[in-house]
């Protein structure tokens, strides 16, 4: 049920865009906190979860317990336009992206550097 809400509210309104975008950051946080790696990996984009099991060698939940992401709380703010959204936490910055089956996250445990893109622990390709 909470797929389909999150697929139903992705394609709405700004607000709305935003909401679910923020509900599957959250989603994910919970799951990485909660050391809980096979939902984490269900929430990462295909293309992610195929690039750190690609770059690790092993599956994705094994692949993802070896990262060290870093510990995030409280959404700070959440900004969507069209399929793209950002999710800024205390402690983590995550890029989202809108698929069929809802918002996957793209890249995971960004940090901002000067003057260039963010550089993030879990990215895709």
């Amino acid at each position: 049920m909470a797929a389909l809400v999150l697929g139903v509210a992705g394609c709405g309104a700004p607000e709305a865009r935003q909401n679910a975008a923020a509900a599957a950051g959250a989603a994910f946080e919970a799951a990485v906190a909660a050391g809980d790696h096979v939902r984490a990996c269900e929430l990462l984009a295909p293309q992610t979860r195929e690039q750190l099991e690609q770059a690790e060698r092993k599956t994705c939940p094994v692949a993802f317990a070896a990262q060290e992401l870093p510990e995030a709380r409280g959404i700070q703010k959440v900004e969507a336009y069209g399929r793209q959204a950002m999710v800024r936490m205390t402690g983590d910055t995550l890029f989202l992206s809108l698929f069929d089956a809802g918002w996957k996250v793209v890249a995971a445990g960004c940090t901002p550097l000067p003057d260039q893109p963010y550089d993030c622990m879990v990215k895709g390709a």
